[in-house]
């Protein structure tokens, strides 16, 4: 039998039920690079804020939960900016999403030097909140836009993988927030020069990014929202046309488990410091430069979780690692010296592939909302702005090592949506 040209693109886009899907396609390599090195440009900026967060503590005379609103700007963005950035990249696509995205973070970088000068922490509230948007715009664009780089069947995959270079950021973001701020500050010292100029060197990177990414040509991304094809499993389609968003149960689980997972990532990182401190009897410096440690944690759980889901299916480690890191809250807040610490840093193995599997997960045959989805999942990110603020008051009242029994709540309700609801309905 004949096939029309439409009829043999879509037979080679979705393939046989039986066909092995590919991670991606040979004309999407370039442009997968360069977004993936994205995540890594906002896992720096990301933990950054919680070497911050303690800086301020020391030069601004900020109690715990005070410096907190380090978290609330950053996170508190992603709340305001997440369907701004989704409509943008709706109107005008994911190449000026990103440009947008980058130019919002480098803006908000420049501002630390008016704010330092002034020595006003309203004012690196403001820089925060810029960049803050930058991260938003950039983390809603990026996320759909990996999904969109093949077969939709291993989307779980190249967001796993694209994030694993996230926490690649998450671990340079410390070793150079401790070396710029730790590492010759002198205890009572309210100088902030150094952050001035952290961020003018951070600024001045990604602008450079910025524009050389305005000269990378993007690949036609060819729009399976609007077609109809055999393997719902391959392709993006809507699963149940009828439904509006949010009637989508597997999305509406999947916003609710990104809110709590960032709650749980925002506090458990906020003080991380505070805890090998008050806990363990580190020095600053010395529980900054663990904190590498624990980002590498991190980065570990992203390429084993990404090669674990080629035999077990994502939601099933989701829910799994979900539970491990219930058992390990339990025995970081009994404050055991370095058991706890040990789970404490165990924390961010099992967390890493949270974050990407739920939006993944989230996104799942949402066909013509997806662009829509993606920014209620990025909008999901205000838990990180809200959660330190309450595991900083349990952390001043109560020690920090108990603070750690809140985020329990938080894993349980993601170990829910990988056990059961994160199931597409039609």
């Amino acid at each position: 039998m004949q096939l029309t040209e439409t009829e043999r693109t879509l037979q080679n886009k979705v393939g046989t039920a039986t066909d092995k899907a590919q991670f991606t396609e040979k004309r999407f390599l370039t442009i997968l690079v360069f977004v993936t090195s994205l995540f890594l440009c906002w896992g720096v900026a990301i933990t950054m804020g919680d070497v911050l967060n303690k800086h301020f503590q020391n030069t601004l005379s900020l109690s715990r939960s005070q410096s907190a609103f380090v978290q609330f700007a950053i996170f508190g963005a992603y709340f305001v900016m997440g369907i701004p950035a989704g409509l943008f990249m709706k109107r005008f696509g994911y190449k000026n999403g990103v440009l947008l995205g980058l130019s919002l973070f480098a803006l908000g970088s420049f501002l630390f030097v008016p704010a330092a000068n002034t020595a006003s922490f309203p004012f690196f509230g403001v820089a925060l909140f810029i960049l803050g948007c930058g991260l938003s715009t950039l983390e809603t664009v990026a996320h759909p836009f990996v999904a969109a780089l093949g077969d939709q069947r291993t989307s779980d995959q190249r967001i796993n993988f694209a994030q694993s270079f996230n926490a690649l950021g998450a671990i340079i973001g410390p070793a150079i927030g401790s070396y710029f701020l730790f590492k010759n500050h002198v205890p009572g010292s309210t100088d902030l020069g150094s952050v001035k100029m952290l961020y003018i060197i951070i600024g001045s990177v990604i602008s450079a990014i910025a524009v050389g990414f305005a000269f990378v040509k993007v690949p036609a991304l060819t729009d399976p929202h609007a077609e109809v094809v055999a393997d719902e499993e391959a392709v993006n389609v809507d699963a149940a046309p009828g439904k509006k968003l949010f009637q989508h149960t597997h999305f509406a689980w999947a916003v609710a488990a990104q809110f709590f997972n960032v709650a749980a990532q925002a506090g458990t990182w906020a003080f991380f410091i505070n805890y090998g401190e008050e806990v363990m009897g580190f020095p600053e410096a010395k529980a900054a430069k663990y904190m590498m440690l624990f980002m590498a944690m991190m980065l570990s759980g992203r390429f084993i979780g990404t090669f674990l889901m080629r035999v077990i299916k994502p939601h099933t480690l989701l829910a799994a690692f979900a539970a491990g890191n219930i058992l390990m809250c339990i025995i970081v807040a009994q404050g055991l010296g370095w058991p706890s610490f040990i789970a404490l840093l165990a924390l961010n193995f099992f967390f890493s592939i949270m974050f990407p599997t739920i939006f993944s997960l989230g996104l799942k045959n949402l066909g013509h909302h997806t662009q829509q989805a993606s920014s209620f999942l990025s909008m999901g990110v205000v838990g990180g702005a809200l959660f330190p603020f309450f595991m900083g008051k349990l952390a001043d009242n109560i020690g920090v090592a108990h603070s750690y029994y809140l985020p329990i709540i938080c894993y349980f309700v993601i170990f829910l949506f990988g056990w059961k609801f994160y199931k597409v309905k039609h």
